[in-house]
């Protein structure tokens, strides 16, 4: 049974347009929730009981959850036609065929006046004349659908990045660069494991020049560079737009993590591993937060760094593992002081002062230049001030939690051989710091004053997009099945 109207102010990725606050703002809203999850089933069940969700609108694999084979999910998609035939489910919901869930979609839109955006399955048939078709005769799609103010599909979305898992679904042909056009602004849409490549997610940016990215997720958090708050917020500076993401939430699965983000920083998130309560979160952005006076400048991001001398070193490098990438460290082993970390291309300088130099902890400077090969193969460039989560130094670049140091003041930078860098401040307690750090014309990331709380990770997050592996399809995961737990997308990214 479908939920009832008094579920609808659920809203997982409801972009609110009935009351913008003014010509060049609107209100956007995310809600984090949990999937009611079926038993794991490999069998299919009647198209009449596929439709058993308790919550309608919700983040990746929100209403079906992924506890599927390709079979058994095939009741619960539906066909989902091109937005060009100008459709409202709401009040013609029988014309591409049996399309509960996008009619109950588009009345929710409809009936509350609002853009809903949800992740459901879509499915396409095939036949023998298309050499790529499956052998069960259909597509199946991870997708992203959109309902606007009325109700009408303006957007749908197939998944290109598939992670591993994700063998009950199809990845289109070419990669879909979907936009669409509100009265507050231009609109883009991708998923998940998306995020990380080339297209679609820098293609709508950089080339269709999208204002807003809409980015329904299942993501699991990482330490240290990726939990869902700190690199998806990272990734809206980085690049210069507003990011809507609402990630699903499971605390046993290390899934939490939502957020409204703006190109100067976190308007408003969520990040709880202590219940499996929901959370909604609302938000006032800028419309078009390239003309707006608060958004950053342009970054050249090696231009500091290639400036000055190579900053003293320690005596003792050494190396460490993080996310299976071998990275070179120093230790900051003064109160303050300034350091450089080299790997290959990239150099990393460092200049720092601790509020106190704590015998208990021990902080690092890392560096890493290469292929990230374990669930995908994608370049990266990653400069970091990271806490260790004991004195040992074998263990700097495990995951930590909390911390106890304060910094008067850091500047990272970095000899990037790309232009897209992410940076990234994350405090103790797995914490944002929105408005306490800024990145400068020149590529240096720094902080004023002394940190508001302790620091876990100070990180310039780089994706050499044009070092990837040459290849005509998406970017598909093969690493082993490590602790996957039937979960696919961002487990272990």
């Amino acid at each position: 049974m479908l939920p009832s109207q008094a579920l609808l102010p659920a809203v997982v990725f409801a972009l609110t347009a009935l009351r913008a606050l003014a010509s060049d703002t609107f209100l956007a809203a995310v809600y984090e929730h949990a999937v009611i999850l079926p038993p794991a089933t490999q069998e299919p069940v009647p198209p009449r009981d596929a439709l058993g969700a308790h919550i309608i609108v919700t983040p990746e694999d929100g209403i079906c959850g992924w506890r599927f084979t390709r079979e058994s999910i095939y009741p619960y998609l539906e066909d989902i036609p091109d937005p060009v035939v100008n459709w409202i489910p709401c009040t013609d919901p029988s014309r591409f065929g049996p399309a509960p869930v996008q009619e109950r979609l588009s009345c929710m839109a409809r009936n509350n006046s609002i853009y809903v955006v949800a992740n459901i399955g879509d499915k396409k048939p095939c036949d023998s004349s298309d050499p790529s078709c499956p052998r069960d005769g259909r597509y199946q799609y991870n997708t992203d659908v959109v309902f606007d103010a009325q109700g009408k599909l303006v957007a749908r979305y197939h998944k290109y990045n598939l992670f591993l898992g994700e063998t009950q679904f199809n990845y289109p042909k070419e990669p879909e660069a979907v936009t669409f056009e509100t009265p507050f602004g231009k609109f883009g849409i991708f998923t998940c494991f998306d995020i990380l490549f080339y297209e679609p997610a820098v293609v709508l940016v950089s080339k269709m020049q999208v204002d807003t990215v809409l980015f329904p997720t299942a993501w699991m958090n990482v330490l240290p560079f990726l939990t869902a708050i700190e690199f998806h917020s990272a990734w809206a500076m980085g690049m210069r737009v507003n990011v809507l993401a609402a990630n699903t939430h499971n605390t046993s699965m290390e899934m939490t993590g939502s957020g409204i983000y703006a190109p100067a920083g976190a308007r408003t998130y969520s990040y709880n591993m202590k219940t499996e309560d929901g959370h909604l979160l609302i938000a006032e952005l800028d419309a078009h937060p390239r003309l707006s006076p608060a958004s950053p400048p342009a970054v050249s991001w090696k231009s500091y760094a290639l400036s000055v001398e190579r900053f003293s070193q320690n005596d003792h490098e050494f190396t460490g593992i993080i996310f299976e990438d071998l990275f070179t460290f120093t230790e900051l082993t003064k109160p303050g002081g300034n350091l450089t970390v080299c790997q290959k291309e990239l150099c990393c300088h460092l200049s720092y002062k601790m509020a106190e130099k704590r015998e208990d902890e021990v902080y690092v400077l890392g560096a890493f230049d290469g292929l990230h090969v374990f669930e995908g193969q994608y370049y990266l460039q990653i400069c970091t001030l990271l806490k260790c989560p004991s004195t040992n130094l074998s263990t700097c670049g495990q995951p930590v939690e909390t911390a106890q140091t304060k910094f008067e003041m850091f500047s990272l930078s970095g000899t990037f051989g790309t232009s897209y860098v992410f940076p990234e401040v994350l405090y103790s307690g797995v914490q944002l710091a929105p408005g306490e750090f800024e990145v400068l014309a020149d590529g240096r990331l720094i902080n004023w004053n002394t940190t508001s709380e302790p620091v876990l990770t100070v990180t310039l997050f780089g994706r050499w997009y044009e070092k990837d592996p040459s290849s005509k399809g998406p970017s598909i995961s093969s690493f082993s099945m490590i602790s996957l737990q039937s979960k696919h997308c961002l487990h272990l990214i």
